[in-house]
């Protein structure tokens, strides 16, 4: 049997660089609290600025509206200034008439009144004229922004009929229907006014209400600061209470004490414990069953050496001295399965390493190195195999581990003279690899088939020495490689008194990807 179990490894130290990337890992931690914190002031000091920007937009369309009701009364009172005498178009606006144009003195007001010959009848001639594409249909105001002598104004404009002789408002409406008469004339009339009170009017409806924003944004983040701390105050409950626990206290926490949010968290928790009060308790069976087992060969030995001390006859010395041989092989043995199924069961994908085993070699180099043990047992050892290389992934150490407990299960139940087997087949339809070792032994009955591979157990009257620890190994060693195993009688029994049996061990073949993603 391999030794490999009695070689006690070393703790490895952490190197300086991974206790760096753990303070670093440290010092990057971030709490829940500012995660939560994060991602409702982010979003809000994003909104922010995006708010006031379009609260202006909005002030000045509010702006916009009465302004430009106003520019379309003043631009009416212009156009009623505009007469037809003899087919010659002539300005009538008074004084009155100017002022009402100009109701105050902090916008600069243009005004223009324009034939379609291009001849300006009233006005300032440097007013621009709107676009083809701006044209608006006969009678019908529109509005515009452009820009003169560095001003941007606000236009108002339309095109109207002036008929011959006084303009009257019944006159101005029966135009808008009687377009196409002779005697009437088209003008184009601007009214243009800069946008100083206009952007006035916006900029204090932007502090009217960004100013209240001021004040409200500190109280909002106060009362989110509140709200948050009142909120995850379970948590901290939480954590005062696993604190509060006695070290050896693994019972579950109760769910019904904690937020609905937290519950998931919790039953993650408590499933943890119970796995971990499992192994606690599996453990101290190990443990308590490894020191009742020890007993024994350390008595055996320790009678053994005080009954070699008291004899004076060579020949009985030398018989005791065989026995205390045998009880520390016995011993030995012991210590190292003991050390190996310690090793088997604490195997995990992140510390198991996996390599490409080619099934055959492996399991012919373990028969090789059993053949001197079952020569001395009279045995016949043999090994078959198939034509094609069967490539599984494992641990190689752990495999020969469970396979030359295996074969010394079968050397040690196999009568002297019988025959041990170990094949190597393929299940190409479901893509397994078989392994088998088939004894001719007094085979294990049905109902202890499963009880053999706990720890310790012993088939009574079977008169065989051994701690009950091979196939308890063998079990967790093929758990870790993802694999199964069965047990099942000999077909081919050389002696109807020992029907013997046979154990199977299927793994998956080229399972690369699966074995990859959990070591990962």
């Amino acid at each position: 049997m391999s030794t490999e179990g009695s070689v006690k490894p070393m703790a490895a130290q952490p190197s300086p660089e991974n206790t760096l990337l753990s303070l670093s890992e440290e010092v990057n931690q971030r709490s829940l609290f500012g995660e939560i914190l994060d991602w409702m002031l982010a979003p809000l000091l994003l909104l922010w600025p995006m708010s006031i920007a379009i609260t202006y937009l909005v002030a000045k369309s509010i702006a916009n509206q009465p302004f430009d009701h106003a520019l379309e009364n003043k631009l009416t009172v212009l156009s009623q200034q505009i007469k037809q005498v003899d087919g010659k178009l002539i300005s009538q606006m008074t004084q009155q008439a100017r002022n009402i144009l100009r109701a105050d003195d902090l916008d600069t007001l243009y005004f223009q009144v324009k034939s379609m010959n291009g001849m300006v009848i009233e006005g300032d001639p440097n007013i621009p004229p709107p676009d083809e594409d701006e044209k608006p249909a006969l009678g019908n105001l529109q509005f515009r922004t452009s820009s003169l002598r560095g001003v941007d104004l606000r236009i108002a404009y339309a095109y109207i009929e002036i008929p011959n002789g006084s303009l009257t408002n019944e006159d101005t409406a029966e135009v808008a229907t009687q377009s196409a008469k002779s005697n009437r004339q088209l003008v184009l009339v601007q009214l243009a006014e800069s946008l100083e009170k206009r952007s006035n009017l916006a900029n204090e409806i932007i502090k009217g209400v960004i100013l209240p924003q001021f004040i409200i944004l500190p109280i909002a983040l106060a009362l989110v600061w509140f709200a948050l701390s009142r909120g995850l105050s379970p948590l901290a409950e939480l954590q005062q209470r696993i604190r509060a626990r006695r070290p050896d206290d693994l019972s579950p926490i109760d769910s019904r004490q904690v937020p609905e949010e937290i519950t998931p968290l919790v039953n993650s928790l408590n499933d943890m414990l119970g796995r971990l009060t499992l192994t606690i308790d599996s453990q101290k069976r190990f443990i308590a069953d490894a020191a009742h087992q020890m007993k024994t060969p350390l008595a055996g030995m320790r009678m053994q050496s005080e009954l070699a001390l008291r004899q004076t006859n060579q020949e009985e010395i030398h018989r005791s001295l065989l026995q205390l041989s045998t009880s520390s092989e016995a011993a030995t043995r012991l210590i190292n399965q003991l050390l190996m199924m310690a090793k088997a069961e604490n195997q995990t994908p992140s510390n198991r390493p996996l390599e490409r085993v080619n099934l055959n070699e492996l399991a012919m180099d373990v028969v090789r190195e059993w053949i001197p043990a079952s020569f001395s047992k009279r045995i016949d050892l043999g090994f078959e195999q198939t034509d094609e290389a069967l490539i599984i992934f494992g641990n190689p150490i752990m495999l020969k581990e469970m396979l030359s407990n295996l074969i010394d299960n079968a050397i040690r139940y196999t009568p002297a003279g019988h025959s041990v087997t170990v094949k190597v087949n393929e299940n190409q339809a479901q893509q397994l690899a078989i392994l088998e070792v088939e004894d001719n032994g007094p085979g294990i009955p049905l109902a202890e088939r499963e009880h053999v591979f706990e720890r310790f157990y012993r088939i009574l009257g079977s008169n065989v020495q051994g701690s009950g620890l091979g196939l308890a190994i063998v079990r967790e060693i093929v758990l870790q490689h993802d694999a199964q195993i069965t047990i099942s009688e000999n077909p081919r029994p050389q002696d109807k008194q020992f029907p013997g049996c046979v154990f199977r061990i299927y793994f998956r073949l080229n399972p690369f990807d699966d074995f990859i993603s959990e070591s990962n």
